[in-house]
C-alpha cells in the first residue's frame, strides 16, 4: 500500500435476482473501510445493467426511493450512446482501484472483471476466467471432476435435451430426491428440491426461466451445511469452518433463510466437527480454490452427509458481506476483522494487478502479406 490515499470506485446493484443483496453488501463495505486509508466513490448499476453516476447511487445509498432516482439519472443520459451502461465512470477523478460489490450475473461472471482489464486497474477478486467459470455451477463441476474434488453426481438438462430427462430417466440415475437448479444463478434463486414428476416438471419450468443450463444433482441424505472462507492469490489460507442449521420443516437454505429472514437459522460460528473431517474440508477448498484459478477470496459451501463424507457444493467468488453473510463472520472468528479484511483484499488485488503485469506481450510487424500458392481440385 502507498501513503497516498486510494481512490475506490465501490460498485454494487446489478441487473440479477440479487441487485438488493448487493446493496447491503455494499452499505457494510462502505463503513468497514478505513477513510484514513480510501477515498469511495460510489456507482450503482441499475437493475438494466446502467451504470449510475456517484450522485445518484449515493441518493440510493442514502435510502432515497431507487426507481425515482433512476428515473430522474436516466431522463439525463443519453442512453442511445454504446457506452451510456459505463459512461459515469468518466465523470469522476482518476480511479486507483475497483471495488465490485455485485453478486450474481455482472458481477461475478467475469463481465465487470473484463471491464477493469480494459480500463488497466486493480481490482477486488478473480479475473474474468475464474470468475466465469466458478459463476457456471456446470463448469465448475467438470473442473471439480477432473481435478478428483468431491461433488454431488448430475444431469445437465438443456432446452434441447429436455424430453431426454423425464422424471423416470433423472430418478433412475440419480435417485428419488434431487436438486433442479439453473447454472448460472446465485443465492438459491431458482433452485428447489424435488420428490416426484409433478414437482419435477415445475421446477425445471422454473429453472430454465433463469439460464439455458439446468443442473440436477442428486441430493446429499440429512446433510449438514458447512462453509470456508478463503482469502489469497497464490498462497491462499483459510479460515475456521462455518455450520448452519436451517428451521425445521424448511427444504433447504434458501434465499429467504439467507437474506430476509435469518432469525430460526442458527449458526455455529466456528462449527466443532472431528479434526479428520476439519482437515478435508479445508484442503478439499484450497484444492478447488487453486484449480479454478481464483484470486482475492472465496466462500466455498460444502454439504456432509450422515457418513462425515464431505462434498463441495459450490464456490461464490464474491460472497454476500450482509449482516447474516458467513464470510465475513467466518474471518471474524479466525482472527481478522472487518476492517482489516478489506485491506486486505484490495492489497492481493494490487498484488495480483502488478504480478500480471510483468507478463510480456510481444508485437511483430507483419509487413508485406505473402500468399501460398492455391490448388483448387
Amino acid at each position: 500500500m502507498t501513503d497516498k490515499k486510494l481512490h475506490i470506485a465501490l460498485l454494487f446493484g446489478g441487473n440479477s435476482s440479487e441487485h438488493d443483496v448487493s446493496k447491503r453488501s455494499a452499505h457494510n463495505i462502505f463503513d468497514g473501510m478505513d477513510r484514513d486509508k480510501y477515498d469511495v466513490s460510489l456507482f450503482m448499476f441499475t437493475k438494466d445493467g446502467i451504470l449510475l453516476d456517484h450522485q445518484s447511487s449515493q441518493r440510493i445509498f442514502d435510502g432515497e426511493p431507487e426507481d425515482q432516482v433512476v428515473k430522474e439519472a436516466y431522463a439525463k443520459m443519453d442512453l442511445n450512446s454504446p457506452l451510456a451502461p459505463i459512461a459515469a465512470l468518466n465523470e469522476v477523478p482518476e480511479i486507483d482501484f475497483f471495488y465490485p460489490v455485485i453478486h450474481g450475473n455482472l458481477g461475478e461472471d467475469g463481465t465487470v472483471q473484463g471491464l477493469f482489464r480494459l480500463l488497466k486497474k486493480p481490482y477486488v477478486g478473480s479475473g474474468i476466467a475464474a470468475s466465469a467459470m466458478a459463476f457456471d455451477k456446470e463448469l465448475t463441476k467438470r473442473i471439480l471432476n477432473q481435478a478428483g474434488i468431491r461433488n454431488t453426481k448430475y444431469i445437465l438438462v438443456t432446452p434441447d435435451n429436455q424430453a431426454s430427462y423425464g422424471w423416470d430417466q433423472v430418478k433412475a440415475e440419480l435417485g428419488d430426491l434431487v436438486f433442479v437448479k439453473p447454472a448460472k444463478q446465485g443465492s438459491s434463486v431458482g433452485i428447489h428440491k424435488v420428490r416426484n414428476a409433478e414437482e419435477y416438471q415445475a421446477a425445471l419450468t422454473d429453472a430454465l426461466t433463469y439460464d439455458y443450463k439446468v443442473l440436477i444433482e442428486e441430493a446429499v441424505p440429512n446433510p449438514r451445511e458447512i462453509e470456508i472462507s478463503i482469502l489469497g492469490n497464490d498462497q491462499p489460507i483459510a479460515s475456521k469452518l462455518g455450520g448452519l442449521r436451517i428451521p425445521e420443516g424448511d427444504d433447504f437454505y434458501d434465499y429467504n433463510n439467507k437474506f430476509v429472514d435469518a432469525s430460526g437459522v442458527v449458526f455455529d460460528l466456528p462449527v466443532i466437527v472431528a479434526e479428520p473431517l476439519q482437515k478435508e474440508i479445508t484442503q478439499m477448498a484450497l484444492d478447488a480454490y487453486q484449480a479454478l484459478e481464483m484470486k482475492g477470496m472465496c466462500r466455498m459451501d460444502f454439504l456432509v452427509d450422515e457418513n462425515d463424507v464431505p462434498y463441495l457444493s459450490e464456490p461464490n467468488t464474491l460472497p454476500g458481506f450482509t449482516n447474516i453473510s458467513l464470510y465475513p463472520q467466518m474471518w471474524n472468528v479466525s482472527g481478522i476483522s472487518y476492517s482489516e479484511l478489506i485491506d486486505r483484499l484490495i492489497e492481493l488485488g494490487i498484488e495480483e494487478f502488478n504480478h500480471q503485469n510483468q507478463l510480456r506481450y510481444d508485437f511483430q510487424s507483419l509487413g508485406e502479406e505473402h500468399v501460398g500458392r492455391k490448388i483448387y481440385n
